[in-house]
């Protein structure tokens, strides 16, 4: 039978760790339970110089190395998974965070989860001790906590929330993936032609030096961005860098933001990408947070800021006033010209039969696909693109050369 080796909390808090032989990390689990422990980690061993260690090796470990950055969404996000896992298995609220203290990767972390213990010792709910660190957890995940507690199902709701979170995670890394080969292919077409300008065509300089005015007009041109670049390069990183600070301190401002949500949304098949993934945020939002009981007025508000483009954003402001007023939300979803008539005849329905909330989720579900569907629309387009103008780029300056090797042969003959 394999080994595993396992992590557990016991009863009064504390963290034990060791190894059983076993049919199956189920049958681990059912060991440590029996035992007053809760699991939180079981992994298969492996033989390393004699020794077994988890598959997961040396990135599982929680000792802290390096600088502490901070704590990220992604800290969020395994803090939920953790919080929950250990609330299925029954332990009292203090006594997981207890747990998640000594579990903490950094420091930063510790300090998160040791503030939140002590306001929940003190009396408060999770999601008062959550409330001043509004700017990190989000309104949707306090919200959801507090309809959690309210309902005395806190577990669940934290399994949900770091679900809807690996959701959210999963899409945007798949974004980010899809990005990734465009970059890397502009870079290195970029590169190369400063390579070319800078150090190849200065090479050719000597031998085109006395035919004057008698080269070729693109190897002229050639050669005097090559003289350029090479003379003044420092200036050009220099204006370079100055240009990448300044566009960046631009987007940072509203007006700057306003601006990029705005072409983001005009642009060719990405416009159209960038609504529909906006859209998944959204109705899985709302669909999530109706799903636990929040009031539709307040998950329409807390889901509309999740979205991150600003025009968007603006146009779900009259929704919840049209609701307020009676008005059904598939109607007030529509005056927004965000949705398709598939989604709203989605939630229309799910008005009718009193599942909003699932009919919101099946719709973000949709929407993920869709997204992903765009998105490869969009590489197929770009990639080519991409690759025929940087390499008419570089095959211009080939043939500036050439045609100016052919002019100093015939000069010659």
């Amino acid at each position: 039978m394999p080994e595993f080796v396992w992590r557990a909390a016991k009863a009064d808090g504390g963290i034990q760790e060791g190894k059983a032989i076993a049919a199956s990390r189920e049958a681990v689990s059912r060991q440590l339970l029996g035992q007053g422990m809760t699991p939180l980690k079981v992994e298969e061993a492996v033989a390393d110089a004699g020794e077994a260690r988890p598959v997961a090796g040396a990135a599982e470990k929680r000792e802290f190395r390096g600088r502490d950055k901070g704590v990220t969404g992604a800290d969020v996000h395994v803090l939920t998974n953790e919080l929950a896992v250990m609330l299925r298995a029954g332990l009292p609220l203090d006594r997981a965070l207890r747990v998640l203290i000594g579990m903490a990767p950094r420091p930063s972390v510790g300090a998160l989860v040791e503030d939140v213990f002590k306001a929940v010792k003190a009396g408060r709910g999770l999601s008062q001790a959550l409330a001043p660190h509004r700017e990190l957890f989000g309104d949707f995940y306090i919200n959801m906590v507090r309809s959690g507690e309210v309902g005395g199902q806190l577990a669940e709701v934290l399994t949900r929330l770091s679900e809807h979170l690996e959701r959210l995670k999963a899409l945007r890394e798949s974004v980010i993936s899809a990005l990734i080969y465009p970059a890397v292919l502009v870079v290195a077409a970029a590169l190369s032609v400063v390579m070319m300008l800078g150090f190849v065509v200065p090479q050719f300089e000597a031998l085109f030096a006395d035919m004057g005015d008698a080269l070729p007009l693109p190897t002229q041109i050639i050669v005097g961005c090559g003289h350029f670049f090479s003379d003044w390069w420092w200036a050009i990183a220099l204006v370079v860098a100055v240009f990448v600070v300044g566009a960046r301190q631009w987007l940072a401002s509203p007006a700057g933001q306003i601006r990029r949500d705005d072409w983001l949304l005009r642009a060719p098949v990405l416009g159209v990408v960038t609504q529909k993934y906006e859209a998944t945020r959204f109705t899985r939002s709302m669909g999530t947070l109706l799903g636990n009981g929040v009031p539709i007025v307040t998950a329409l508000r807390i889901a509309a800021d999740t979205m991150s483009n600003r025009k968007l954003r603006a146009a779900m402001d009259g929704v919840a006033p049209a609701i307020k007023q009676g008005g059904r939300l598939a109607d007030a979803l529509q005056a927004t010209n965000m949705f398709t008539p598939l989604a709203l005849n989605m939630v229309r329905l799910g008005e009718e039969t009193g599942r909003l909330d699932a009919m919101l989720l099946e719709l973000a579900r949709i929407y993920d696909g869709e997204v992903e569907a765009g998105i490869k629309r969009l590489l197929a387009l770009l990639e080519p693109t991409l690759i025929l103008v940087l390499g008419a780029v570089i095959a211009a300056i080939i043939v500036s050369i050439l045609l100016g090797i052919m002019s100093v042969n015939e000069l010659a003959g």
